[in-house]
């Protein structure tokens, strides 16, 4: 081989040297991967192997782990020549024993486990843990140095990547995303994230799409596909493919070299041009990809039990099986490890060899040391705007109408403002920021577009800060990603379709618990939803829209990663929104209407009420409150509005009754304090609830919610619950409230039915319930609108008493 040939590609090829320390490198790295797999002990085989070397549970996955740990070799060669700032992720799902391979060949690993040096010993316990009971996952969880994307379920790599990549200009983030993943919808939309990425101020994505032929047990679709059709998928997507296709290893090494240092020189010059190329450069770029064609399970057994394993699905997971019962297979494992010649990898101690030591990057251009990869090391707490100039002023509760999330906008609006020159903060929707009243965003930033914009087109710019597409699985990963790397964000949803990203939102969710455990991980700023639009105001659309569950799924995750808000009014969304832009290493969930409603708290009141996230409305009971017939309790806007018009109702028809109003903005309070850090003790629950009178609660989704999260206390059989029952159709605002049994007509004769003292004297008001219930139904079927007394409700001051 000549030293500095020309390589496919136009390159020169590799010195020998650079050669020999990129191959003795992969040659370390996929031995540590099968030991991982494999071994219990004689990690370097200066034994002969024996079935006691051997884990009796094999587990882990082979397949795509050599392409892996390939990429991540040759990009540490770009990084010590370029000094180019580099973080990794791994799309493939399972693998882990690679990427830890590589965290531990660069030192990272071991400074951040010190029981796990680089030496035999170290090396023992590196194979021992993984996959192991007491030990690590085998993907490229939380516990990997390096990792921003938990590898337990695909499709999220790229989003993730491109999320990392937004405002941080001198970062390259590669993404190995896996041909099996590929396939997923998720990862499907991601593609499009080259729309949205503007080289002038944000940082590069270089997706490497390596198709190794196989998933579990079937072939790739992106694999079997023509390469005619394969390269024109990808420049449809907007994307320069590099084509690195083979398996004999030096051969490839030399092409992915090549092809490595063009996609590098076609960043660059497109930065180069963006940054420096003046105004007029105003196209969106076409960014290169690399698409990575290697056998699966390269360099393992080429066959076993004479069937076809490598460049086949046998090898994606333990290719070689049932070892204590097959001398044969242990046989071809010691070979198969020996075919990479540790002796020349390790040195007597154990330790990688110097040649191979020389072959990482050092200090933080490490891959597994960047500190994009552990972004609470690079957050910076958001710069909060006051309050008090987004607050809405009233004379008494009820006095005054607002929307609540345009409130939230023009605070939004100046937080976007004031950490303007930070560039840390980013709002992600699906297509509905204005929708959602969020619009006053768009007097200080754009919606980011990358695409021809049109002289008819409003609020899209190249260098805008607020983040649409239609694809709710997108906007998550941006998100993620942008939270991972040290930033800071908000992502509004309609309430119903926030579902489709529920798997999404329990792997954060996973991936924040496990990082609470590893101490080297520093809090990144929390995940916060806005989620409108919702169940009870759909007067515009139908059932398909009507889905309040996304708080039950929520509350499947550990008490001290959720937290779930629901603002009655406009001021307290504004200090819940101040609140929860504070926060870090949490999940909040903040459910608030958009339509115009009746304001209750001053700016004052709502901080104090959400300080304690519950508490008695003394405004809207009727008597002392010391001793209630009933309590009356509401969490959400509607379910609010539509128990202070019950209690109203009852005040006027049965004043001698004791009405106690509790409002929840802070649905963990709701819990035992044992179980949630917000849970209220049984003590105060039952100061706010009674331990013996009848509870009816108005609540903004499914009922049962609330008896999950009182289901202990004294009084839960006393509770009765009203909300969402899976009733729903295009239909007015009230309609819905009453085809749920959520109107303030069925709360009077809830509260009738469940007050002995009021059940004789309350037949007569049930009865005209009964009749309003009537009279509703045919007015708006003869109206298309709800009656005059609903729409010009208003809170009457005298009310209370």
């Amino acid at each position: 081989m000549l030293e500095h040939a020309e390589a496919q590609g136009g390159s020169k090829r590799l010195s020998q040297q650079e050669l020999k320390r990129i191959d003795a490198y992969w040659r370390a790295a996929n031995y540590l991967t099968v030991g991982q797999i494999y071994l219990l002990d004689n990690p370097l085989l200066r034994e002969p192997l024996r079935i006691e070397h051997v884990k009796p549970r094999l587990l882990g996955h082979w397949g795509t782990s050599p392409g892996l740990s390939f990429v991540y070799a040759h990009l540490n060669r770009v990084i010590r020549n370029q000094d180019a700032d580099v973080i990794y992720i791994c799309g493939p799902g399972h693998g882990g024993p690679a990427m830890v391979a590589n965290t531990y060949l660069e030192g990272t690993y071991s400074e951040l486990n010190p029981d796990i040096p680089l030496d035999e010993e170290g090396m023992r316990k590196l194979f021992r843990q993984f996959s192991f009971p007491g030990g690590i996952p085998s993907h490229a969880a939380p516990e990997v140095p390096g990792s921003i994307n938990e590898g337990g379920e695909l499709g999220y790599a790229l989003s993730h990547a491109y999320g990392a990549a937004f405002d941080n200009p001198d970062l390259i983030v590669a993404c190995v995303i896996g041909d099996g993943e590929a396939e997923t919808g998720a990862l499907a939309a991601a593609w499009h994230s080259n729309k949205f990425l503007n080289p002038r101020h944000d940082g590069a994505v270089l997706p490497i799409l390596h198709l190794n032929g196989y998933k579990i047990a079937n072939p790739t679709i992106l694999a079997r596909i023509p390469e005619d059709e394969l390269r024109a998928l990808f420049i449809g997507y907007g994307y320069k493919p590099l084509f690195v296709e083979g398996e004999d290893p030096t051969v490839m090494h030399e092409r992915m070299a090549a092809v490595l240092d063009e996609a590098m020189r076609e960043i660059k010059s497109i930065q180069r041009e963006a940054r420096h190329g003046g105004d007029q450069q105003t196209g969106r770029p076409r960014w290169p990809m690399i698409v990575l064609r290697s056998p699966k399970g390269w360099t393992g057994p080429k066959e076993v039990d004479g069937l076809k394993t490598e460049g086949f699905w046998r090898a994606h997971q333990v290719p070689l099986a049932g070892l204590a019962d097959n001398p044969e297979h242990l046989k071809l494992l010691e070979e198969w490890l020996r075919s990479y010649r540790p002796e020349e990898l390790f040195d007597d101690a154990g330790s990688p060899s110097a040649e191979i030591r020389d072959t990482t990057p050092k200090g933080t251009r490490r891959m597994s040391a960047n500190p994009h990869a552990n972004g609470g090391l690079l957050r910076k707490s958001l710069e909060i705007p006051d309050m008090k100039a987004h607050a809405v002023e009233f004379a008494a509760p009820g006095a005054a109408k607002a929307e609540a999330t345009r409130v939230m906008g023009g605070f939004l609006r100046d937080v976007m403002r004031t950490n303007a020159a930070s560039r840390n903060f980013r709002v992600v929707g699906p297509d509905e920021t204005a929708s959602n009243r969020l619009q006053d965003l768009f007097e200080i930033t754009e919606r980011a577009w990358m695409e021809k914009i049109l002289p008819e087109d409003v609020h899209l710019g190249r260098d805008g800060r607020v983040l649409e597409i239609l694809s709710e699985h997108t906007c998550q990963g941006w998100l993620e990603g942008y939270l991972l790397t040290g930033r800071h964000g908000l992502f509004s949803c309609y309430e119903a379709f926030i579902h489709i990203i529920d798997s999404m939102f329990n792997q954060h969710a996973k991936w924040l618990d496990a990082s609470r455990d590893i101490p080297w991980r520093r809090p990144i700023s929390s995940l916060n939803y806005l989620l409108t639009s919702h169940v009870w105001q759909q007067d515009h659309n139908g059932f398909s829209h009507q889905d309040p569950g996304f708080v039950d799924v929520a509350l499947n995750k550990k008490a001290d990663i959720v937290r779930v808000y629901l603002p009655p009014d406009a001021n307290t969304l504004l200090c819940i929104t101040d609140h929860v832009l504070r926060t870090w290493d949490r999940i909040n969930i903040v459910v608030a209407g958009k339509a115009p409603s009746w304001q209750w708290l001053s700016l004052d009141e709502a901080k104090a009420h959400c300080k304690t996230g519950i508490g008695v409305w003394n405004w809207a009971c009727q008597g002392d409150g010391a001793d209630p017939d009933v309590v009356m309790a509401c969490a959400g806007d509607v379910p609010a509005l539509e128990t202070l018009a019950a209690a109203q109702i009852l005040k006027e028809h049965m004043p001698e009754l004791n009405i106690r109003v509790v409002n929840v903005v802070d649905l963990m309070t709701l819990q035992p304090k044992e179980v949630h850090p917000h849970g209220l003790s049984d003590r105060d629950f039952d100061a706010l609830f009674t331990a013996d009178k009848p509870v009816v609660f108005a609540y903004h989704g499914y009922p049962w919610t609330i008896h999950r999260l009182t289901y202990r206390r004294t009084n839960h059989g006393n509770i009765h619950v009203r909300g969402y029952n899976e009733e729903g159709t295009t239909t007015t605002p009230f309609d819905m409230t009453v085809l749920n049994g959520l109107d303030r007509f069925h709360l009077v004769q809830t509260v009738i039915d469940r007050v002995p003292a009021a059940q004789a004297a309350g037949a007569k008001l049930k009865q005209l319930m009964e009749a309003k219930l009537l009279e509703h139904h045919d007015y708006i079927r003869a109206h298309g609108e709800d009656m005059p007394d609903v729409r010009n409700w208003h809170w009457e001051a005298e009310a209370a008493g």
